[in-house]
């Protein structure tokens, strides 16, 4: 039997970080094995927000696909697809723009918290890249997606331009369901969303010094005034890392803050240990492929041929059912 197609990928705007690999990557790599696999870089996408630094994509591409490798994304069981070298998913995302309202668009809630935290004068093409998130699952007619809990709104928005298309023009998009990350999201070190944009992530190829600086700018228990004191684990931003990347030891970490037994700066240490260690499989395929630019281009290169023709047989009945060929 076929395996069902998902689609799924991650804009370039850098390398990637630890929200990515509780939160998708792990997920990703688990469902290569039971799924066909479409691993999109979404370099248009990056232009939504970066439209004036083109420069940095290409490097970004290159650290994209760097980590990828690194959380065990295998392009022999996987198709990596460069997202602007298939011009389909624009020209999809063109025609089902018709079928979206201005206001339903505005209504995306990543749409207004982007606006919101990075103080954007929104382009046209930020307010329609949920249209285009869009063509980018159903031109390959993808059965599913692998989302966290918050980016539900824009697969909703997929699902709803497929509906409205089937019933205008005759069935076409099978609606793509979520495959829900078992892993709650992890905040940045700032309490925030972690975000490349904000400054708050800790990457994944991040040398020691630099995970050690960032878990020691975490917030941590604001109401404890000495390391004696009782601590509140629970509004700990340390605390959450603790549980995600040592489930072994959280518990008695746990116990020794609220009985005072550990101040936050040993606490953060023993957790910039841990990362330290956990990351070290990606700084050394960071190692390992140093040089090898161009076989990493060949397997980008390999997926979109790959994927393309799935892409022009979508485009080609969208545009026959809409009377333009």
């Amino acid at each position: 039997m076929e395996k069902p197609r998902i689609l799924t990928g991650h804009r370039p705007t850098g390398p990637r970080h630890l929200g990515h690999l509780v939160g998708t990557l792990d997920t990703w790599r688990k469902l290569q094995d039971s799924h066909e696999c479409l691993f999109l870089v979404a370099d248009l996408h990056v232009l939504t927000t970066d439209y004036a630094h083109p420069q940095r994509i290409a490097p970004n591409i290159h650290a994209v696909l760097l980590d990828w490798l690194g959380a065990g994304l295998d392009p022999e069981k996987s198709a990596f697809v460069l997202q602007s070298a298939v011009p389909e998913h624009s020209e999809l995302a063109v025609l089902l723009s018709m079928l979206v309202t201005v206001a339903r668009a505005a209504r995306n809630p990543t749409y207004k918290e982007q606006v919101r935290e990075l103080g954007l004068s929104p382009s046209v093409g930020l307010l329609a890249y949920p249209v285009l998130q869009a063509a980018d699952i159903l031109v390959y007619k993808a059965r599913a997606v692998p989302v966290g809990q918050d980016q539900l709104p824009h697969l909703e928005m997929a699902r709803e331009i497929a509906r409205a298309f089937n019933r205008l023009y005759g069935p076409t998009f099978p609606e793509p369901e979520p495959i829900l990350s078992e892993v709650p999201r992890l905040p940045g070190t700032d309490g925030r969303t972690m975000h490349t944009s904000y400054g708050n992530t800790i990457p994944l190829g991040a040398d020691p010094a630099e995970v050690t600086a960032k878990v020691l700018s975490m917030v941590t228990d604001p109401a404890r005034a000495r390391p004696t004191d009782p601590g509140h684990p629970e509004v700990c931003q340390a605390f959450v890392y603790h549980r995600t990347f040592r489930p072994d030891v959280a518990g008695p970490v746990e116990d020794r803050c609220r009985r005072g037994g550990i101040g936050c700066v040993p606490c953060k240490r023993e957790l910039a240990e841990a990362l330290v260690e956990w990351l070290a499989p990606f700084r050394e395929i960071r190692t390992r492929w140093k040089g090898r630019e161009q076989e990493l281009g060949e397997i980008l290169r390999q997926g979109t041929r790959q994927a393309r023709p799935l892409a022009q047989a979508t485009l080609a009945e969208v545009q026959a059912k809409l009377g333009l060929r």
